[in-house]
């Protein structure tokens, strides 16, 4: 009879797990991508996670995702991530405390704290997209107060999960930003190197360059968008999981007329609310508290 497959997380390398045959095999123990194990079967994994606290931003909150069943009533690819890992685990449990709208400073002053009180052993950290998009940033100074944060975040000896930004290159309205999200992004990789995390490259992902994987805002990713970092997330942890591609909607058919009623139509519907709030000097997170503020399971076995 065939051997089992197991994945077993071994220590050597930070926030990953190994596939190894369990039997009485004497050879070293290799990583094996999850579609090259026989008979394209997940193995049984055991993973070094117990609790999970995602911080952070919309982003993290799940704009963009709407879903009626989650609490929030968004989704997001920081729920898609843990359902897979409580699937592994069923002592595991999730809690989300970003929320939308929040710059790097209020995030650091409301939610590290937050964070470290629930002792989680697996923290993600997406931080920073609101300060850089805004006229006049540094995102070198941006970039201190991420360094600041992920060095307290990193006293608890947890796996912690950083962020790039995407390309907005194929948006015409984002790509003056284009170079300062670049240097952001370099920053954030510094970071990582310097205080052992995981960096999920947000840059690197082509599918983000798909209008398609995005909400009709422009600002935030959609249902597809979300379920496509959550691989992300899961490859950069080196989990095996069964999470498939999936197929975008087509494009629809449109003239050079159409897409400029459209774009001004976003501007009117998206762009102005976002500058009016700029010069008000409001947030669409004011009041908003966060959808999992308690580490608690997730519903399992809801992959698509």
């Amino acid at each position: 009879m065939a051997a089992s497959m197991l994945a077993v997380y071994t220590g050597d390398l930070k926030g990953s797990v190994k596939v190894t045959q369990d039997g009485a095999s004497t050879q070293p123990e290799t990583q094996i991508p999850s579609a090259q194990i026989p008979g394209n079967q997940l193995p049984s994994v055991q993973i070094p996670w117990s609790r999970f606290v995602a911080l952070g931003d919309s982003f993290t909150e799940g704009v963009g995702d709407p879903d009626a069943d989650s609490p929030g009533g968004l989704r997001g690819w920081a729920d898609r991530f843990a359902e897979v890992l409580n699937d592994l685990n069923e002592e595991f449990s999730y809690a989300n405390i970003a929320v939308r709208g929040k710059l790097i400073q209020q995030i650091s002053d409301e939610q590290i704290e937050a964070a470290l009180d629930l002792r989680p052993d697996l923290i993600s950290l997406c931080a920073g997209g609101n300060d850089v998009i805004r006229p006049g940033s540094d995102p070198d100074e941006v970039a201190a107060k991420l360094d600041r944060m992920v060095a307290r975040l990193s006293e608890t000896g947890a796996t912690i999960l950083l962020f790039t930004g995407a390309d907005v290159a194929f948006q015409p309205v984002f790509r003056s930003i284009r170079g300062k999200v670049a240097i952001y992004n370099e920053n954030v990789r510094k970071v990582a190197k310097k205080y052992d995390c995981v960096v999920v490259d947000q840059w690197a992902i082509e599918a983000l360059q798909d209008e398609r994987y995005w909400a009709g805002d422009r600002l935030h990713l959609n249902a597809l968008g979300h379920h496509t970092i959550a691989q992300t997330a899961l490859q950069a942890l080196n989990i095996p999981n069964d999470l498939e591609p999936l197929d975008p909607p087509a494009l629809p058919s449109r003239n050079w007329r159409q897409a400029r009623k459209e774009d001004v139509v976003w501007a009117r519907e998206h762009l102005m609310p976002w500058v009016i709030r700029r010069i008000k000097h409001v947030s669409s997170g004011d009041d908003i508290e966060p959808k999992r503020p308690q580490p608690s399971p997730v519903r399992v076995g809801r992959h698509a």
